[in-house]
């Protein structure tokens, strides 16, 4: 029987890449999934490979997450179609790199927007109800880039060392109330977005790897919090 029957999970930036690879998999254990991005056309043909193997069912609700309103909006539309939320999965990120010196600040606000308080919008509007129902897993996906900073990085690792942060908190915070967070941190992927930056001298991660290591953490047994988890290529 699949591990995640009758459970509901919110992936958000889930139109491609790591997302997408986390909707499948956990539709394949047999969870409810809400895709929640900004590419509605993405979305909606990702629904309709999930539905077509009967496994899991599949929302998509189109969503900015920088914008708390379209994160209020998704998580009410989520609940009215599948009853409640165990599942929320921070995914959405924007990687922009470029040097501090350079003072590119659109760049700046683009990634505290979509990287930090995206983060903080997606938990607040989904923990007060997992805090009444003392149940739900809260999975924040950050980066090495928020272990280690390189010269070019510096506004994005710090955006994820602030996911690290918030996942280290929330965890504390929420001790002992059931509901339990997992953050994330994996190397470089290949995705469409890093088919550029991928090095040449070793095979990178595959975006089936980082989904692999999301079912892990919340289909553990209730009393077992995964806390975190990095995920490098040998």
């Amino acid at each position: 029987m699949p591990k995640l029957k009758g459970k509901t999970a919110v992936i958000t930036g889930a139109s491609s890449g790591i997302g997408a690879a986390i909707a499948q998999h956990l539709a394949e254990e047999g969870a409810n999934v809400v895709l929640a991005a900004r590419r509605k056309e993405r979305l909606d043909a990702l629904a309709a490979e999930i539905n077509g193997n009967k496994k899991g069912q599949a929302l998509v609700v189109e969503t900015d997450v920088a914008k708390k309103a379209d994160i209020d909006n998704m998580t009410q539309k989520a609940v009215e179609a599948f009853g409640t939320i165990d599942i929320f999965v921070n995914n959405a990120g924007v990687v922009l790199n470029g040097a501090i010196r350079e003072g590119e600040v659109e760049k700046w606000d683009q990634m505290i927007d979509v990287n930090v308080k995206g983060v903080l919008y997606g938990i607040n509007a989904v923990l007060p109800d997992m805090l009444k129902r003392s149940s739900g897993h809260i999975v924040n996906t950050d980066s090495v880039s928020g272990h280690e900073v390189t010269k070019t990085s510096g506004v994005y690792s710090a955006t994820k060392y602030a996911v690290r942060a918030i996942s280290m908190g929330l965890e504390k915070e929420l001790a002992r109330t059931g509901v339990r967070v997992t953050n994330i941190s994996p190397g470089m992927v290949e995705t469409e977005r890093n088919s550029e930056r991928l090095p040449n001298n070793r095979k990178p991660l595959q975006t089936d790897d980082i989904a692999r290591a999301v079912v892990y953490a919340v289909t553990q047994p209730e009393h077992v919090n995964v806390n975190e988890i990095t995920v490098r290529p040998v």
